[in-house]
């Protein structure tokens, strides 16, 4: 698949296609139409957009997380929680991954507000059906270590979360031909380095920096399976009351989802008072995204 760039983009990629899925709803949700299918893909083409999506009066709501970690990701977030009393909401994704260190900025945030996560695509309820959420989506890429921000975590057994490694972005397309350099490699491992810390601080295991780090970008994917989410402790809870009180759990079928294929996603320096670079990646059906309007800082 092909990248999209903004200005001067040379970056590193997480190797990953994502669109995250869960299914939590009170009444029951529809989600059959390919029209629908459609409208959650193209949204996952944009940089990420936080809403609050309101269920009362039985349940508090959640933080729907939808679209590609940018370097503009924490500073949305951040706007997005003025004014708000999110300390131990649910953030539900539905995310196609993104930019290393920004996600890793935003899990951090996460986590000193308490917040829980989960992945799945929202549903807006309508004048006769509540707010739910479809679980037959993908969480993959970075959207694994958002995932393990949460102080509790969530996967239904529909929701697929799958990793890769990180790579050099102008030379993903043809990893085996490309030449690298004593700085590459060096940049490859300081930012495997930032991922472990993280990860370790999260409370996952070691075995997903294993997992994730032993797919090479010319390789599908990896699909967790039920017990590598356990091993790796991507999952904390088997409950998605858990995460989403007084919610019940439906699985409206969902029109049209990604095939297997990959999409490569930007990694930015991890201080704030660097150079931040990102990029934008395809949606992973096949088709371009639209790149939103970047400016290189």
């Amino acid at each position: 698949m092909r990248l999209l760039h903004s200005l001067d983009l040379r970056g590193w990629l997480l190797v990953g296609t994502a669109v995250c899925g869960v299914a939590l709803a009170g009444a029951v949700a529809t989600f059959g139409s390919s029209a629908r299918a459609g409208a959650a893909l193209e949204e996952r083409k944009l940089p990420m957009k936080f809403s609050w999506v309101a269920c009362e009066p039985n349940c508090r709501g959640w933080i729907s997380a939808v679209g590609i970690i940018t370097a503009d990701t924490p500073k949305e977030f951040e706007e997005f929680s003025r004014g708000r009393q999110l300390g131990g909401a649910t953030v539900v994704l539905d995310s196609s991954g993104g930019s290393v260190n920004d996600a890793i900025t935003l899990g951090r945030r996460f986590r000193n507000l308490g917040l829980l996560t989960t992945v799945g695509v929202s549903l807006r309820g309508g004048p006769s059906t509540r707010p739910a959420v479809a679980p037959e989506a993908y969480c993959e890429s970075m959207c694994a270590f958002l995932l393990l921000a949460g102080k509790k975590r969530y996967v239904p057994e529909a929701a697929h979360v799958r990793v890769h490694q990180i790579w050099m972005g102008d030379r993903a397309d043809d990893a085996k031909a490309a030449s690298y350099s004593a700085q590459d490699l060096m940049i490859v491992e300081r930012d495997i380095g930032r991922l472990a810390k993280y990860t370790f601080d999260m409370g996952g295991a070691g075995d997903l920096l294993s997992l994730a780090l032993s797919v090479p970008p010319w390789e599908d994917l990896h699909e967790l399976d039920p017990g590598e989410l356990k091993l790796t402790n991507l999952v904390t809870t088997d409950l998605v009351a858990d995460v989403l009180p007084h919610v019940d759990i439906s699985a409206p079928a969902m029109a049209e989802l990604a095939p297997k294929t990959q999409a490569r996603f930007g990694a930015e320096p991890e201080q704030a008072s660097k150079s931040t670079k990102t990029a934008e990646a395809v949606v992973p059906t096949g088709s371009v995204a639209t790149p939103a309007a970047a400016t290189p800082k």
